[in-house]
Parts: structure tokens; C-alpha cells; sequence
């Protein structure tokens, strides 16, 4: 496992992620700030290779934000920016949020019974299994509700039959969370259109809305308006200033587990970096992390055929993706991998002569290489400056005038590959790769 953690080459310090401003659009119009690719440190080629990849996966619109700059946005086809999408599950995070809203404002409590909003016999269920079921459980996918019944998004009451207690069984159920909408108007008084429009949109300059899609109700908006969505998140649900989640509480809660059926679940939001997932359709739990080759901080959004949010606090990166199926499943965990990988390459490569090549074989040494704690860097008998540059750009660490050999404490590094910068005193310029891992 700890091999997979060499892709992770966008980490940088945290102390420094944080210290950066984020910046948000406007709440009306399209002027949206945008950064070049090369401030990162990535190369045109190799982001054409990656749009020439989505392209060849359906996909309608790709955005990346750093900082809430736009990185990267993309329309393929006829789709543009202002062509509307559905975000299938992936707006499954949006009902989760507005129900964090509706209990900062005391309309409801996730602990309260789901049959008070509902009424009694919402589920085919008896008195005492219905009423162990709460809201909570409702974002948490932990209903005890059958999925398995022939109709997993049917809301009816016939179709709500006992699997097992709430709270006792994780499993990916449609129609339980769908029924967060009757909840939230019932609390609220207002529809669910109504009450986010007032609540978000209106304070973000988020467009869209949700319409019914059989038993469904699916959130249709811009590539743009999903790309507000997971800034908000990343800025944990403060606008500019603007605090439109105030309860911290439930928004901490939202993105780390939230129970200990399925590390890799919060409400309703898919987490990174857990030792262990279910996933839809499976009671198998699967020892490994959802995404390998993403950032280990990442929580994530999917949808039907494709619809994601990544949102990566550490990096104060986002990115969006829109389209049709790219052939990988309900719920495009691995398709979600695969493109983390190609934003991984996008890193121009260090190029030295072949002379420098050659040199650094036989002289330039660092050991331990992977480290996760002190690694030392050795240039046979000659003085040289020491640089150490993230996969980003940035340097993490400089000395002038070492000798021999520099022992590096790198446990304040991030997990990923480094470039190690070697200049001596006749300006001959070396460098090699470093893994940290912790």
C-alpha cells in the first residue's frame, strides 16, 4: 500500500496551504479569476494529453480550481459554459448540506425520528423498526432499509422493507436518502428548490435546480455552478466572508466518517484516505483507500456516469467533471483514480544534460530514498547548494555551502515525490527524486 502513496505529487506543506487566500468569484456574471497552469509547474503537453483522455471518456466540461482560481476549464463538443448537466449522486452532497442548514436554523435535529417530519408508516416496516430510523441515518446510508428490493430508488412505503435495525448495516440506498427532500420541506415549510435558492444560491451565485427524474430528484446546473459548490466546501461553507454554514459541528461531521460501517463514508460525501471502503452494491469492505493516487485529505462527490467533485483541502485544489458514462460503473471510483494520476503527470520533469546524468549515477546519493524521516544527500567531496522543490513548484527546503553531505529532516514533509536540486560550485546543476512517505 505504501507504494501507491509515491503518486501523491501535488502535497505541500500545510502551514503553507493555509496561509494562502482563496479567492471567489463574483456572484453575478462570468468573470472568474484564472491562474497558468506553469505556476504550478505544469506542462501544456501534458495537459493536452489529459483533455485528450477526458475527451475520449464522454466527458462534457472539466474544471480546476487552485486557490479558487480557474487552473484549468474545458468544454468538450457542443457542450459550453452555459450548457446545463445533471449531477445524479454526486448531489447527494448538496441535500446533505442543506440539511446542515436546516439544523443551524432548528427546523430539525439529524437525531430526531425521520417519522416525525414523515408521519408514521412512511416504511413497510413495524412501529418500533420505523421509528429507530433517523436522519442521520438517512445521510449516513444506514437506514437498515433492503436495497436489494427490485426497485432501489422506489420511495413508496411497499418498497421500504426491514433489513435490519438502523444503524447496524451500511448499505448505498437510493430511496431513504431521496425522502431528505420531504424532510427538509416538511421541517422548513418550504420546497426544497425554494429553501436552497434562498440558503445557497443566492449567497454563492450558484445556479440550478432540482427536478424529478422518476422516484428521483436529480440537481441540473452549469460546470460553473458545481465548481462554486465545491469552493464553499473547500472554504468549509463560508462565501467569501460570508458564513452559510455556521455549524461547524455538522460540517465537520459531513466530511469525516460518520459511522463504523464504512470509514469511507461521511454525509453522504465519499472520503479519501480511509483504511478501508464499501462500496455501492457490495457488503464486501475492501481493505484499501478509495482513490490511491489522490491526495489522502481528498472527499469526494460522484454521480452516475461520471459526475464528481474532488475537493482537496491540503492543496486548496478542486476539480469538476461533467459528461456521460465513461465505462467504469455506477459510481466512478476508479475512473475517479485514473484521472488523479493524470493530474499527477502533468509535473514538467527536470531535464539535465546527459553529462549531469552520468555524474549524478556515480555522485549524487540519497539514502534512505523512500524516507519517512531523515534522509541524507551526499555529492562526493564537493561543496554544492542544496534545493528541495514540491512536485508544485515551491521550495521546501534550501541550504548554501553544504559539503560532502546534508542529513534533511523530512517528517514536515508531505506525502509525495520531490525534486532534489544540486548545485556546485563550478555551476553544475544535479537533481533526483526523493519519496517521502509517512
Amino acid at each position: 500500500m505504501k507504494q501507491l502513496l509515491f503518486f501523491l505529487m501535488l502535497f505541500v506543506f500545510a502551514s503553507e496551504t493555509k496561509a494562502q487566500s482563496l479567492y471567489f468569484p463574483p456572484i453575478t456574471g462570468n468573470n472568474w479569476d484564472t491562474m497558468q497552469p506553469t505556476t504550478l509547474g505544469w506542462c501544456e503537453e501534458k495537459i493536452d494529453t489529459l483533455l485528450h483522455y477526458l475527451e475520449s471518456k464522454n466527458t462534457k466540461s472539466f474544471i480546476v480550481l487552485k486557490d479558487g482560481k480557474i487552473v484549468i476549464e474545458k468544454y468538450f463538443g457542443t457542450f459550453t459554459q452555459d450548457s446545463l448537466w445533471y449531477w445524479a449522486s454526486a448531489g447527494k452532497t448538496l441535500t446533505a448540506f442543506m440539511v446542515g442548514i436546516a439544523q443551524q436554523e432548528n427546523y430539525l435535529s439529524i437525531n430526531d425520528t425521520t417519522s416525525k417530519y414523515l408521519g408514521q408508516g412512511w416504511t413497510n416496516c413495524t412501529p418500533s423498526q420505523e421509528e429507530k430510523i433517523t436522519i442521520s441515518n438517512q445521510l449516513t446510508m444506514t437506514t437498515g432499509l433492503d436495497d436489494g428490493v427490485p426497485e432501489n430508488a422506489c420511495t413508496f412505503d411497499t418498497c421500504l422493507i426491514y433489513k435490519a435495525d438502523a444503524g447496524t448495516r451500511w448499505a448505498y440506498h437510493n430511496a431513504p436518502y431521496t425522502l431528505l427532500d420531504e424532510v427538509i420541506a416538511s421541517a422548513t415549510g418550504q420546497t426544497l428548490n425554494a429553501y436552497t435558492n434562498q440558503k445557497l444560491k443566492i449567497p454563492t451565485g450558484i445556479t440550478g435546480t432540482f427536478a424529478t427524474s422518476g422516484y428521483n430528484n436529480v440537481f441540473f446546473s452549469k460546470a460553473r455552478s458545481m465548481a462554486r459548490f465545491a469552493l464553499l466546501i473547500l472554504n468549509k461553507g463560508n462565501w467569501n466572508g460570508n458564513p452559510i454554514m455556521t455549524d461547524t459541528t455538522y460540517f465537520n461531521q459531513m466530511v469525516n466518517t460518520s459511522q463504523s460501517l464504512n470509514n469511507a463514508y461521511g454525509f453522504l460525501w465519499w472520503l479519501n484516505g480511509k483504511s478501508s471502503i464499501m462500496v455501492p452494491g457490495s457488503q464486501v469492505i475492501f481493505p484499501t483507500t478509495m482513490c490511491p493516487s489522490a491526495p489522502s485529505d481528498m472527499i469526494a462527490a460522484l454521480g452516475l456516469n461520471g459526475q464528481i467533485i474532488n475537493v482537496v483541502p491540503s492543496q486548496n485544489l478542486v476539480y469538476i467533471r461533467m459528461g456521460n458514462a465513461p465505462g467504469v460503473g455506477e459510481v466512478p471510483i476508479f475512473f475517479n483514480d485514473t484521472i488523479w494520476q493524470k493530474i499527477n503527470d502533468l509535473t514538467c520533469v527536470i531535464t539535465t544534460t546527459k553529462e549531469d546524468e552520468l555524474a549524478q549515477q556515480d555522485d549524487l546519493k540519497i539514502f534512505p530514498n523512500p524516507s519517512s524521516n531523515n534522509t541524507t544527500i551526499t555529492l562526493n567531496n564537493q561543496a554544492f547548494d542544496l534545493c528541495i522543490i514540491d512536485m508544485t513548484g515551491r521550495i521546501v527546503f534550501k541550504k548554501e555551502n553544504c559539503f560532502a553531505s546534508e542529513k534533511v529532516d523530512v517528517q514536515l514533509f508531505q506525502n509525495g515525490i520531490y525534486h532534489v536540486k544540486i548545485t556546485t560550485t563550478d555551476s553544475k546543476v544535479f537533481s533526483k527524486r526523493l519519496v517521502v512517505f509517512q
